[in-house]
């Protein structure tokens, strides 16, 4: 090499060298290799040199580019392998300390509530039954004994669906899960024992009503069933949902067309506190009964062989009274923060009582 392309290769060595970072190291690659680089600018002079000459002068460029390119690439990988070495220091972690606390989901008070039922209910025996939304009114209102001039049947209690089935019978959207009583009844040998929890329909919206609300309700069929069992079933219930063991309990006489004898069942409460379990106040929480002889007979079951009770209550109604919501809307409205308030911890296991 000439004296000119050995002082221009130690001082390109002397800049890389010098270049203590990639930002650095670039500088100097395009200072001799860009466009206007100091090679780049010999290598565009090699046509100016005389032809005897041109030979060896190109052969000598072409050995600096390559000593060069070598150099550039080298101090590039050293300079990575040092950005490397200090990222992984200051990016160190401590294996040792506990994870960070990851946003968890909650479950929704009437789930949480759905999980507690069937909880109790199940350590009684009880089956849980599924049906669909959409019933036709045979079995939604007929086989329940309701007649077709009952108040219940009109349009402005019931949603009706356009058309009719397969059996030229109307559609609704269940104004409750009795139904599913039916259907059970229906399609299983007594003896039975199952409960229903699920969504139903009415015409109905307020601060306490939703047009769509839950329900739950048992139905027990077996020879030599008794008041007493109803009424120790219920109490039990209450009791262990609630977690009061000596909530009082009431029953009063009603009237269903699904039942026969009827009582509605109230609980003792505190009217100026809200407090359960006290004060000397009653407040109604659900509706039961003896089956209906005509409601067996209806369904292909003996009423003088079978008898049976049945009861429901509104999940909503019972979830507002042991949480303390005053507002049945916010349960709809998927507000977050209502949620993060009132919803539970998914691995926390439902409290009840210890007797059941």
């Amino acid at each position: 090499m000439t004296d000119d392309l050995l002082a221009l290769k130690a001082e390109t060595d002397a800049a890389l060298a010098a270049a203590t970072d990639l930002r650095a190291w670039d500088a100097v690659r395009i200072a001799v290799l860009g466009r206007n680089g100091s090679l780049t600018g010999l290598l565009k002079d090699l046509g100016k040199t005389a032809p005897e000459a041109r030979r060896a002068r190109g052969a000598a460029l072409n050995e600096l580019k390559d000593a060069l390119n070598g150099a550039i690439e080298a101090r590039r990988l050293a300079l990575e392998g040092v950005a490397l070495e200090v990222r992984l220091a200051q990016e160190r972690m401590d294996v040792t300390l506990p994870p960070r606390l990851a946003p968890a989901g909650l479950i929704h008070p009437i789930s949480r509530t759905m999980e507690e039922m069937a909880a109790i209910f199940g350590a009684m025996g009880f089956a849980i039954a599924e049906g669909p939304d959409i019933e036709d009114d045979w079995r939604n209102f007929g086989a329940l004994n309701i007649p077709a001039h009952h108040p219940a049947r009109q349009d402005m209690d019931t949603f009706y669906v356009p058309g009719v089935d397969a059996d030229g019978r109307q559609r609704v959207l269940r104004t409750h899960t009795s139904p599913v009583q039916v259907r059970t009844m229906l399609n299983q040998e007594p003896p039975l024992r199952v409960i229903v929890p699920g969504r139903t329909y009415r015409a109905d919206h307020d601060a306490t009503h939703s047009p769509m609300f839950h329900q739950v309700e048992g139905l027990v069929i077996d020879r030599a069933i008794t008041l007493g069992h109803l009424k120790g079933c219920l109490i039990d219930f209450l009791r262990a949902f609630f977690g009061i063991t000596s909530l009082p309990v009431r029953f009063r006489s009603s009237y269903f067309p699904f039942t026969e004898p009827s009582m509605e069942v109230d609980i003792g409460w505190n009217r100026k506190t809200g407090e359960l379990g006290g004060g000397g106040d009653w407040l109604e929480i659900l509706g039961s009964g003896m089956v209906h002889p005509k409601v067996l007979a209806n369904c292909g079951i003996d009423p003088r062989e079978w008898q049976g009770f049945a009861f429901g209550m509104g999940i909503e109604r019972v979830t507002m009274l042991k949480h303390g919501i005053a507002d049945l809307r916010p349960f709809y409205e998927s507000d977050i923060r209502w949620l993060r308030h009132y919803g539970f911890n998914p691995l926390a296991p439902a409290m009840l009582h210890e007797g059941v």
